[in-house]
């Protein structure tokens, strides 16, 4: 292959992974959505270690509205970034997501109702928004470990032949991060 037609190829090969990649990244309702899900995921795993499922189910109904519409943000993220396993990599994301938080609850002992208890109380005054879910898991530490920049940052930070980001954050990226505690304003 000449010189000109190689440059070519790969100068084609570049433009056409470049939007793949941007799409990986989160726009601001991409990380509301991550951040409502982590709220609720960790009130789901206090509801059933702390036996607090009057709680929770009140907070579900409270904010089903807001609760659908970022579960529906997540979906769309995961179809944009992963095509067509994104539902899967969603649910493994999910998964993983309330694994961490229950081993979280391990660690913190026979702390963690007494630690969590205040969520609930804070999350049933929250706003019944997306937006007001979201600052709540922000102010309590919960901003979830989703292992990707925001989209702004990422164009400034992510060189173009860097990989898309993956589906599922390892391990060893969450170590460290908000989510592996619960923290209330109360601590």
């Amino acid at each position: 292959m000449s010189p000109i037609r190689l440059f070519a190829a790969g100068l084609v090969a570049v433009v056409a992974a470049t939007p793949a990649m941007a799409q990986s990244c989160l726009r601001p309702a991409d990380k509301a959505a991550f951040d409502v899900r982590a709220l609720q995921s960790q009130l789901m795993v206090a509801a059933l270690l702390c036996k607090q499922d009057e709680q929770y189910n009140s907070f579900v109904r409270t904010h089903q509205s807001s609760l659908s519409q970022a579960w529906e943000g997540m979906s769309s993220y995961y179809r944009r970034a992963n095509g067509a396993v994104g539902v899967r990599s969603r649910d493994n994301f999910v998964t993983e997501l309330a694994n961490v938080q229950q081993m979280d609850s391990g660690r913190q002992g026979s702390q963690f109702c007494q630690n969590v208890a205040p969520l609930f109380t804070a999350a049933m005054a929250a706003p019944k928004t997306s937006e007001g879910l979201a600052q709540l898991a922000v102010a309590n530490g919960l901003s979830n470990p989703h292992g990707r920049s925001d989209c702004g940052a990422a164009a400034a930070t992510t060189p173009a032949s860097a990989p898309a980001a993956r589906s599922t954050p390892a391990r060893e990226e969450r170590r460290g991060t908000a989510v592996r505690r619960v923290s209330t304003n109360a601590r």
